[in-house]
């Protein structure tokens, strides 16, 4: 009983972190957040993922403490934004700044490092 309880809670925790993800990706607005000088931040992911959902909640917040960011995720299933990012894992940050490419990560989960990332791209 003890184990079927485990495995009940494990599922529930998994499909908790799968809920928050979705594809918010769009080219018109990449295209224009880039041309109006905002610092973008792209981030993929995959469900049932825990090191991305843990890499979304700490971006989440930071699009609250942080003016001037544009915040897109996509998922890294989905080949062709994958294709145009070059994106070939989950977990993978990529920051824009000035119509160019200023950071990526892959698998960064710290909040530390990824407000560092965040400061020095602003």
């Amino acid at each position: 009983m003890k184990k079927f309880l485990i495995l009940i809670l494990f599922v529930y925790a998994v499909n908790a972190n799968a809920t928050d993800k979705e594809t918010t990706f769009d080219k018109q607005l990449f295209d224009k957040a880039r041309s109006d000088g905002k610092v973008v931040v792209v981030s993929s992911w995959i469900k049932y993922c825990t090191s991305c959902a843990g890499q979304m909640k700490i971006l989440n917040k930071a699009k609250k403490e942080f003016d001037n960011l544009v915040y897109f995720t996509f998922d890294v299933t989905n080949k062709e934004i994958a294709k145009y990012f070059n994106v070939q894992y989950q977990t993978t940050l990529i920051i824009f700044k000035d119509n160019k490419e200023v950071y990526r990560s892959i698998g960064e989960t710290t909040k530390e490092l990824i407000y560092d990332a965040l400061k020095s791209s602003i």
